[in-house]
């Protein structure tokens, strides 16, 4: 396939949007989407924005092809390449940003050819949660995975891994290339923090063990970055966890007491760091520790933004995160967030239906956490699963027909819509 020719179709957007001067200067960048062909391809390249912005960086132009394979060299083909250097010469950009992963070889390549310095999505992610760790064990599990990603890649990014200039160890041995300097000296910070992390680990693992011993019923918030895990959080539990319309805004996982009534008594309740489209493995393997409190819940609040026209891709996402870190078998309760932003067509018949996802019929319950409206049903709920009483319905994350909730009501053929499928 010819590079620019026809079965590489571009479309170039410059930014059009005026928006007030920021207190910092921040750099301005051109985004690089490829379609592969692939469903969840953001055409807009929207959320790539939304991530640039959220590291500081100002999007300038946004430029998109189609191709049926990834050039092994340069991503896209050569001609394509020029294009992306040329509209970033016009639009005064000073960084490139691909929507998907690159690796080393074509990340060297395309910065050659264009002249720019080029990231991709993972080290996009993996900077915004360098920027937003707070606590210890969050910065530790951000370090590990960007150690990891720049051991393949061995470009002097980083500020903390500088040589100092004498001392034992501080060289190599004769023959010792540059290369090869640097490969150990990561592979020796790599070391140091996975030993920091087991320890860490080892604490949450002593915290849980209490929380058993307690008989405590664990409830764990997850969902997609910017679904209002944070600001339902604060609403359930009248606590100031920082929330924010951003894209990653809470990284550390946040514990609560949530009380549920004189017969329920109270639940722990916790906030848990958002997941998102293409979400870099090694963030996953990092976060490991952190993860563990979704895996180890006795109840998921799937939070899902309402208002998003993608949430069903959202929904799937999660879906593969939480597999992956072994959470896919804890029982969920969707949430969908946000009713407030909804226009009166969308708006849902019924405050609490069913909804099935990859084959499993789900709980589903409608709130606003900026309002307050839906909480009430969603606390009743949360306390009829914390009593565990025995005539409890059956599992909703079974397959089959949609059992009835509090209301009494069963879903029919529920799909990925907002609005209920009820006669």
């Amino acid at each position: 396939m010819s590079p620019g020719g026809p079965s590489e179709r571009s479309t170039a957007i410059a930014s059009s949007t005026s928006i007030a001067p920021p207190a910092a200067p921040v750099a301005p960048a051109l985004l690089v989407g490829v379609d592969l062909g692939l469903p969840d391809f953001d055409a807009e390249l929207a959320e790539l924005g939304l991530l640039a912005e959220s590291a500081g960086l100002q999007p300038v132009a946004r430029l998109t092809c189609k191709r049926k394979a990834p050039d092994a060299a340069l991503f896209v083909g050569s001609g394509k390449a020029e294009e992306i250097r040329e509209l970033a010469l016009a639009q005064g950009a000073t960084e490139v940003l691909f929507d998907q992963a690159l690796s080393p070889v074509q990340q060297r390549n395309l910065e050659r050819t264009i002249g720019l310095p080029v990231n991709d999505r993972t080290l996009l992610i993996l900077e915004i949660f360098a920027q937003r760790a707070r606590s210890h064990e969050g910065k530790l599990q951000v370090e590990l995975a960007r150690l990891q990603y720049l051991s393949t890649r061995l470009v002097r990014r980083w500020s903390h891994l500088e040589r100092q200039q004498g001392g034992i160890g501080t060289r190599g041995g004769p023959g010792e290339t540059q290369i090869e300097l640097d490969r150990r000296m990561i592979g020796d910070a790599i070391k140091r923090t996975k030993d920091r992390l087991t320890k860490v680990k080892r604490q949450r693992r002593t915290q849980r063990r209490q929380r058993e011993r307690q008989g405590t019923f664990n409830i764990s918030l997850v969902g997609y970055t910017n679904a209002g895990k944070s600001t339902l959080f604060n609403a359930l539990v009248k606590a100031r966890a920082y929330a924010a319309d951003q894209l990653f805004a809470t990284l550390d996982t946040t514990t609560r007491q949530l009380y549920l009534g004189d017969v329920a008594g109270s639940v722990s309740l916790s906030d848990t760091v958002g997941f998102i489209r293409d979400l870099p493995h090694g963030l996953i393997e990092a976060f490991q520790a952190t993860l563990q409190e979704a895996a180890d819940a006795d109840l998921l609040l799937h939070v899902v933004d309402a208002s998003n026209p993608g949430f069903p891709e959202q929904i799937e996402q999660v879906r593969r995160v939480l597999e992956e870190i072994g959470a896919a078998d804890v029982p969920q309760l969707l949430v969908f967030n946000k009713i407030d932003a909804l226009p009166p067509g969308r708006l849902p018949a019924r405050m609490a239906d069913t909804m099935q996802v990859d084959g499993r019929v789900l709980p589903r319950i409608f709130v606003s956490a900026a309002t307050g409206e839906g909480l009430a049903t969603l606390r009743e709920e949360l306390a009829r699963r914390a009593q565990r009483l025995p005539d409890d319905a059956p599992d909703h994350g079974e397959s089959g027909d949609a059992v009835a909730m509090n209301a009494g009501h069963v879903g029919q053929n529920a799909q990925l819509h907002l609005r209920s499928t009820h006669p």
